[in-house]
């Protein structure tokens, strides 16, 4: 259980501190209404990946055994390329915070929608999340359900905290995005390297 702990966190924080939509519209509405309007937004994940999740193992589970260790591989590719575009966006990082602001009381429904039409959490799910809960849950019931909330409970602290960094140090958040972005680079490499490696291995066990 505990790999599994560590892995659903890694990927979580990795994907939390991406540049992307869902980021740019936190950055702006702290910019605009402050923190504590804007923390909300922080759990807008969880709401928007419940019909994605849903939809993504429903597929996953239908598929044929030696289909798995394939989806694995083309997720471990997808991570290096998504370690690549983070490490040439560490080098140079700037905090976007053109995203258009709406009222405050609209924050949490409106980042819901924002992340429901980005693609990665699309591709995030099929490629590599997908596949590991499917994993995780045929170890046993509660490995699963451990991989979800160790994924979603380090997206909300990332995501939280990245809002108080942009809200208590606005000089000083970009370099410390720019920090968070090179360490997720080396976690999706890392993630990508393991799910090559599994992927692999199972294939060699099935042939």
């Amino acid at each position: 259980m505990l790999s599994y702990l560590i892995l659903g966190g890694t990927y979580a924080f990795a994907a939390a501190v991406q540049p992307g939509q869902l980021q740019a519209y936190l950055i702006s509405q702290t910019m605009a209404n402050g923190w504590r309007r804007t923390m909300p937004a922080a759990f807008a994940p969880i709401l928007s990946d419940i019909p994605v999740i849903a939809l993504v193992l429903l597929v996953l589970t239908r598929l044929a055994g030696l289909v798995l260790p394939l989806i694995q591989l083309a997720g471990g590719v997808f991570l290096l390329y998504l370690a690549w575009g983070a490490f040439r966006a560490a080098r140079a990082y700037a905090a976007a915070v053109t995203a258009p602001t709406r009222p405050p009381h609209r924050t949490l429904l409106d980042a819901v929608l924002v992340n429901l039409l980005n693609p990665n959490p699309y591709l995030g799910w099929s490629l590599v999340l997908g596949p590991l809960l499917i994993r995780a849950w045929r170890q046993s019931p509660a490995t699963g359900l451990a991989f979800v909330a160790a994924f979603y409970a380090t997206m909300v602290a990332v995501t939280a905290a990245i809002v108080l960094v942009v809200a208590l140090a606005r000089s000083a958040g970009p370099r410390i995005a720019r920090v968070l972005v090179g360490l997720s680079a080396v976690a999706l490499a890392g993630i990508g390297i393991y799910q090559l490696w599994s992927g692999a291995a199972a294939l060699v066990r099935r042939s």
